[in-house]
């Protein structure tokens, strides 16, 4: 009878309503008998399957099997081992079956012998390593799977392990036990317990684990012994992390002591494991241990949130948890945690929120008020919003580079959430000391933004409707940059900006891309009009935003537009010599767009130019931005020049005059008609403002002969006529007393003539240098330059032929020859009879040294006219009616 009980008790097929159907049709006494006898042969195949288990993990644990590989298959043996041991019945009801009481002794004993064997085990495995303590971390987790398991049975084992481990850490600095951090959470959670013994025995599992923690960290020094349990067993505690007054408030199960024990022992490491153990059970099904972790994880990062370091993971989680459910029943402890983390770690919390789709979804604006609710840190909460904010939207980003958020994608859509989560955290009242302190950083970071969207708002014009989420988001910049920066002027006290801005309908263009630079100029004037309290501040720090450069092209647009209009507003012109150093290192600044605001500004103080101490320098800042790429910087700083000067005190004017009049002769040839013109025609008006000072200015005046004569055939009529304006100017500062009042109707041969002879007469001497000059314009791209440069050189030679040597005549051959082949043929003819011209020149000379210097000493004194040789027409007028003739009829060949 006994084997058919036993039988039907161990067989999985079988039910127990039948084993209860056999029992019924038994004797009762006989049954007594039968379950003492089914009870100990149980007893004794769990006794058995036990040291079997125990051999085959100790066999295994001497093997040189791979660390990782005997680690799985001993916790796989010993998790087998613990569904058997600690599903027997208590100690009480084994007893009870016994008829005798030897019989329940040979229970009892035979009951104790199994709990010992796997204790013994779990000793030896930690004896020989200290990692392999992550079991009693699984131990905990398959307990409270399993509610059928006696947890204070379980707990004994845990909790003499780790007393056990506490001791063996004694004469070491550190341990390699990853599992502590879980596991302590898994013992917090149970030192609330209804049952008084299990949560006697999560206190002393505590108490024992922080012991190894304390070790972990280190702090040995300084540790005494204290008594831990009733058997008089010792160990190490170190008084400078767990205080011994400590000990009886974590026996006792006090949540706040323990919670503050573990926060301040734990390494961030592992009590970012005990924190995210906790977090997870705050989703957990079971309403009593949800409510238990919550009131854990609070205390704890109320006192050491600092030390967590998975803190995106954790807001990320609260995230899915929130949007998933709503009304989700740990709703207001998930947002508590996100204002816990953002109070130590606001960077990673902002920038974790941040990282969301545009726009934000009601559960990310809870999550914005929960990350507000802290009002001390609310000035690193807005430097993290800044710090954003300095990105550009859509921008992209290098995917080369390692990323710090897997999901974050190429294009930066950061800076457009945060403008939106501005529109939530700017109105609470906790953050108003913390928006006065950042106005000038948040105002000039809105306006950026401003910007930015509508550049953005430009390129997507191509699409009449967004072509994805993120075309979307990129529509959506402008409306929550502009609804930010309102909300800004309402919270600083700036309602009436608002309305005004209102009133000149600013709110409702500021979209568009035409209109974003004429409103940075209406916020700054309607600011300035108002009086803004917030003004020094601004001004400073617009003026650091200055100095350090901004990092973009519009920023820098912005900044200048800004602080001009201020600076209109509270100081006459001149400015402080502060200020006038931005806008002198701004005119040559890389961003075109500065450099004319720039000078637009420096232009509009011509009428107070004298009062500027550094005029000098401030002058020669804009003769450096003549050689810019941009042709309308260059343009402006011909006009802002020019205003300058005719202001300027004459002293100073003189000074510079001689710098300023060579700065104009390279932009006598440049590639714009339209600064040419300028050049040429400015620096006969500098040659007319210094009538005075013409003994500073006649090489200069030399030294431009070559442009301003070859120009004269320029195909544009501005640049011709600035020519022959300045030409006459030039003669006249010269003395040249046969050059006409006017050259308005005389061909270009006979100009180049005029002029020839009037060099050959007063200045012969610079007529080789002439020569030098004209020869690199035979290699101008321009047809009517290489034409001029020809006739010139001819004429100059033949002027000039008594100074040049033989050498020279052959370089000034070999020259005019290359164009010889020139794809122009009116070039061509006129090369060919400037070749004649220069053999006739070779061949008249000597080779004696007495006979060339006699030669030239008889040209000194008696001067020879030069008559035509080329007669050249201009091509645009072989039809017009023959010039008057500047040429003295009496002058001989």
């Amino acid at each position: 009878m006994l084997s058919k009980i036993h039988k039907l008790s161990r067989s999985s097929r079988r039910s127990k309503e039948k084993v209860l159907c056999v029992i019924v049709m038994m004797n009762l006494s006989e049954v007594l008998v039968y379950v003492w006898e089914y009870t100990a042969s149980s007893l004794l195949d769990i006794f058995t399957t036990i040291f079997n288990h125990q051999a085959l993990i100790l066999s295994v644990n001497s093997s040189y099997v791979d660390p990782l590989l005997q680690f799985e298959t001993q916790l796989k043996i010993i998790e087998s081992s613990f569904k058997i041991v600690f599903a027997m019945p208590t100690l009480k009801e084994v007893k009870e079956i016994g008829n005798t009481e030897t019989e329940e002794q040979d229970l009892e004993e035979l009951y104790h012998t199994i709990l010992n064997i796997y204790e013994d085990t779990l000793l030896i495995l930690v004896s020989k390593d200290l990692y392999k303590l992550q079991i009693l971390k699984e131990m905990a987790v398959w307990m409270n799977q399993d509610k059928s398991y006696l947890q204070q049975r379980v707990l004994a084992i845990i909790c003499r392990v780790l007393n056990f481990a506490s001791k063996k850490m004694k004469g070491f600095g550190s341990v390699d036990a990853p599992c502590l951090g879980e596991l302590a959470a898994e013992l917090a959670l149970l030192c609330s317990h209804n049952d008084v013994s299990i949560t006697q025995q999560a206190s002393f599992g505590i108490y024992h684990l922080l012991c190894i923690a304390s070790c972990n960290n280190g702090n040995t020094a300084g540790s005494r012994v204290t008594k831990c349990d009733k058997s008089g067993n010792h160990n190490w505690l170190p008084t400078s992390v767990l205080d011994i007054d400590y000990l009886p408030d974590i026996l006792r199960g006090d949540k706040t002591k323990i919670a503050r024990s573990i926060g301040q022992t734990l390494t961030p490491t592992l009590l970012t494991d005990f924190v995210w153990i906790l977090f997870m059970r705050l989703i957990a099904p079971d309403p009593v241990m949800a409510k238990e972790a919550a009131s854990l994880l609070r205390l704890t990062l109320e006192s050491h949130a600092k030390k967590v370091t998975m803190v995106s993971k954790i807001v990320h989680t609260i995230y899915q948890q929130l949007s998933g459910n709503s009304s989700h029943i740990m709703r207001h402890t998930m947002l508590r945690v996100i204002t816990l983390l953002t109070r130590t770690s606001p960077k990673k919390v902002i920038f974790q929120l941040m990282d969301y789709p545009v726009p934000a979804d009601n559960t990310l604006i809870l999550m914005w008020h929960a990350a507000g609710n802290e009002s001390s840190v609310a000035p690193y909460v807005l430097k993290t919003i800044l710090l954003i904010l300095k990105g550009k939207p859509g921008e992209i980003q290098d995917i080369s580079l390692e990323r710090r958020r897997s999901s974050l994608d190429s294009n930066n859509m950061m800076p457009v959430a945060a403008s939106q989560a501005l529109c939530t955290l700017l109105p609470v009242g906790s953050y108003k000391k913390a928006v006065a302190q950042f106005f000038p950083q948040l105002l000039m970071a809105l306006m950026f933004q401003l910007c930015f969207s509508s550049n953005i708002q430009l390129d997507s014009d191509d699409h009449f409707l967004p072509q994805s989420s993120h075309d979307f988001s990129l529509l959506l910049g402008p409306s929550y940059a502009r609804d930010a920066l309102r909300v800004l002027l309402n919270c600083s006290g700036l309602q009436q900006v608002d309305l005004s801005l209102k009133r000149k309908n600013f709110w409702k263009q500021v979209s568009q891309v035409l209109f974003h630079l004429h409103g940075i100029y209406l916020v700054a004037k309607t600011l300035a009009e108002h009086n803004f309290p917030q003004f020094p501040e601004t001004l400073c720090y617009l003026y650091k935003l200055s100095v350090e450069g901004p990092r973009r092209t519009e920023e820098g647009v912005i900044t200048i537009i800004f602080l001009t209009e201020l600076l209109n507003r509270f100081f006459r012109d001149p400015f402080p010599e502060e200020f006038l150093v931005l806008f002198r290192n701004w005119v040559n600044d890389s961003n075109p767009a500065v450099s004319k605001l720039s000078l637009q500004k420096i232009a509009s103080m011509a009428p107070v130019i004298n009062q500027i101490e550094s005029v000098c320098s401030l002058v020669l800042s804009i003769l450096d931005a003549f050689f810019s790429k941009d042709n309308t910087v260059v343009i402006r700083a011909l006009f802002t020049l020019r205003r300058l000067l005719n202001k300027l005190d004459k002293v100073i004017y003189s000074s510079l005059c001689t710098r300023i009049a060579t700065s104009y002769c390279p932009l006598m040839d440049h590639n714009d008609a339209g600064i040419r013109s300028m050049a040429i025609r400015h620096f006969g008006e500098l040659l007319e403002d210094m009538s005075q000072y013409t003994w500073m200015l006649n090489a200069v005046v030399l030294e431009s002969l070559v442009p301003l004569i070859l120009f004269l055939e320029d195909i544009e009529t501005r640049v011709v006529m600035a020519c022959k304006h300045t030409l006459t100017i030039c003669a006249f500062q010269l003395k040249w007393s046969k050059f006409p009042r006017s050259i308005e109707h005389y061909r270009f041969e006979l100009v180049v003539l005029n002029v020839c002879n009037n060099i050959f007469i007063s200045h012969g001497s610079y007529i080789t240098d002439l020569l030098s000059d004209s020869l690199g314009f035979l290699r101008s791209s321009r047809a009517y330059l290489r034409r001029a440069a020809v006739i010139l050189i001819g004429y100059l030679a033949i002027s000039g032929r008594h100074l040049l040597l033989r050498d020279d005549i052959e370089v000034i051959m070999k020259a005019v020859e290359r164009v010889l082949v020139d794809e122009d043929p009116l070039v061509r003819d006129l090369a060919k009879i400037s070749c004649e011209l220069f053999k006739e020149i070779a061949r008249k000379m000597t080779s004696s040294v007495i006979k060339q210097s006699l030669r030239r000493l008889f040209n000194f004194i008696y001067i020879k006219k030069v008559k035509p040789l080329y007669n050249y027409y201009t091509p645009s007028s072989f039809n017009e009616v023959k010039e008057t003739c500047i040429i003295d009829d009496n002058v001989e060949e």
